[in-house]
């Protein structure tokens, strides 16, 4: 291949890709491998990307071949691509469709391309594939029960082996959805609800779109429903973020109260569910001890047979385990899911890609930024000393101790108030992990503090206050890391978190990126203790923050 040393690409053997920012040419090439390369890291000027398996199952499953993603590379690259990359990307590429799921009668029938029954043999005799097969029909063909199509996709994929799913959509329940006149939809909301819906075909209809918090998905949610016209159920993780979305439902679709309603079960058998039902995550999995074998998860069960014709998921990545046993009974039904960061903690992103579909779109932070959606901000870690007389205990306590040690120095209370000196008067979240911690802050603040026993009435009463501006200050336990609707949000000081969770850390900064009304930016600050464990789960919190281009101004408690 020819190569130009002013190309800004240059492709490693592990499959990292670095891309350098400052080049003329960046933008183009980041448009070019964006579709099969996931971005790790966006510093100022040196950006990394990885082209992994399920990034290029991602980009196939779109149509897009392994010839127009080698061109890709080839076309912006300074030196010659690696061989082992060109035989990766097509071996890996060639995955994709060599087995297809289809609907057979009342089954279905799971094919692999000719020539290919020995994979299927093989397939056969994995220990979490072969349960799930029934009758071999032919040497390239095995029928499926129909209630095992997701746990199939599910452990194909772990086998490293997905699955085509043709087998398409049931109907469900028609109901139409339109927009209000006054609601302006963003480009890209509209671009990302296209790329979901894929105009109704087989191959459109299940996916995950990934926006920055501030960035309307839940307006892209109102358009993707607006494009289905069936039935929808909303599922999200809290009560607070269930009357988010009924506000916005309410407000910016002619969708009336009667339609839209949260789950109710001690309503009248049949009433129930609305055509647009929101339900918490919580509720679904609610659990009944003692219940016999297949009726331990009631509302599950209610729920999971209505006529949905369009599930959403908000916080996809957040899915518990129950939740993902109800999706992989549901793969007759479109799937949306909602995100800001598909990062697991537990490494299954590959379960949300076989359950709920690929990613179908995504939007760096820092572009949306860049084009005035979210709001610019600021971040800092205070990094403070543990006072002397804490240093023996923190320093005979196990780990896990050690944490819980360092994130409630007492020497943070002093801190805090120093960092709002900084920004006097201006609407200021405070959160935090530890409820003794936070309500001694919440005394020296004179402000109030919710946490999860806080009734929702008064939950919502208060941020409404500090939606209006009668509370500046309000201090939150872990129920702030998602799902908050307060825009104006200025500051946000973190005084402990939970332990090196990269998504806490993400979505906790997202409290702060709607748009400001002036334009003007945010500020997120981290309260850290200095050389101790809670120093290293810090620099783990921030990975993500950091590949999206956000850097970290390092401040001495001194400087305060």
């Amino acid at each position: 291949m020819a190569t130009d040393p002013m190309n800004p690409l240059i492709v490693q053997a592990d499959r990292s890709v670095f891309l350098e920012a400052f080049n003329p040419r960046a933008d183009e090439a980041r448009a070019a491998i964006a579709p099969f390369a996931e971005l790790v890291s966006s510093p100022e000027h040196l950006h990394t990307y990885r082209v992994t398996p399920l990034s290029l199952w991602n980009a196939a499953s779109t149509g897009m071949t392994a010839d127009a993603m080698l061109g890709a590379l080839e076309g912006h690259a300074k030196f010659p691509l690696p061989g082992n990359v060109v035989t990766d990307i097509r071996e890996l590429v060639g995955r994709w469709g060599r087995l297809t799921l289809d609907r057979f009668d009342e089954a279905l029938i799971l094919s692999a391309a000719p020539g290919d029954g020995p994979l299927l043999s093989e397939l056969a005799r994995h220990k979490a594939v072969g349960p799930l097969l029934r009758e071999r029909m032919s040497d390239v063909v095995y029928t499926v029960d129909a209630g095992a199509r997701g746990e199939l996709k599910r452990a194909l994929m772990d086998a490293g082996w997905p699955v085509d799913d043709h087998a398409g959509y049931a109907p469900g329940a028609p109901f139409a959805v339109n927009l209000a006149p006054d609601l302006t939809v963003r480009d890209y909301q509209r671009e990302a609800a296209q790329a979901f819906y894929q105009s109704g075909s087989d191959t459109g209809g299940s996916g995950v779109v990934v926006l920055a918090p501030g960035a309307g998905k839940t307006v892209v949610g109102m358009v993707a429903m607006s494009l289905v016209g069936q039935r929808t159920l909303v599922l999200t993780t809290n009560r607070t973020s269930v009357n988010q979305w009924q506000r916005e439902l309410l407000a910016k679709t002619d969708l009336t109260p009667d339609d839209v309603q949260e789950y109710a079960p001690g309503r009248p058998a049949g009433r129930e569910l609305a055509p647009v039902t929101l339900c918490t995550y919580q509720m679904l999995t609610h659990r009944r001890p003692g219940a016999p074998a297949g009726e331990e998860y009631p509302h599950m069960s209610l729920i999971g047979a209505a006529e949905w014709g369009l599930i959403i998921y908000d916080e996809v990545h957040l899915l518990p385990a129950p939740v993902f046993r109800l999706t992989a009974g549901v793969q007759a039904r479109r799937r949306l899911g909602l995100t800001a960061t598909l990062v697991r903690e537990d490494g299954r992103e590959g379960d949300v890609f076989a359950l709920i579909g690929p990613k179908r779109y995504d939007q760096p932070w820092k572009t949306l930024e860049a084009q005035g959606w979210i709001a610019a901000a600021a971040c800092a870690e205070v990094r403070l000393r543990l006072p002397a007389d804490e240093r023996p205990a923190y320093a005979a306590a196990p780990d896990r101790q050690k944490h819980r040690l360092a994130a409630v120095n007492p020497a943070k209370r002093a801190a805090l108030r120093a960092v709002l000196a900084r920004h006097p008067d201006v609407p200021t979240l405070v959160i935090g992990a530890y409820l003794d911690q936070l309500d001694l802050m919440a005394a020296d603040l004179e402000a109030p503090l919710i946490t999860g026993k806080t009734p929702q009435r008064e939950r919502e009463r208060l941020f409404q206050a500090f939606r209006e501006g009668r509370l500046r200050t309000l201090l939150l336990s872990k129920v702030g890391n998602f799902a908050l609707d307060l825009p104006d949000a200025e500051v946000l000081v973190q005084v402990s978190g939970a332990f090196g969770s990269r998504q806490e850390e993400a979505q906790r900064l997202g409290r702060l990126l709607r748009p400001k009304a002036d334009g003007r930016g945010a500020h997120f600050y981290s309260l850290v203790t200095r050389e101790t464990i809670e120093e290293d789960y810090a620099h783990h919190r921030q990975l993500f923050l950091a590949e999206q281009g956000y850097t970290y101004d390092i401040i001495d408690e001194s400087e305060l």
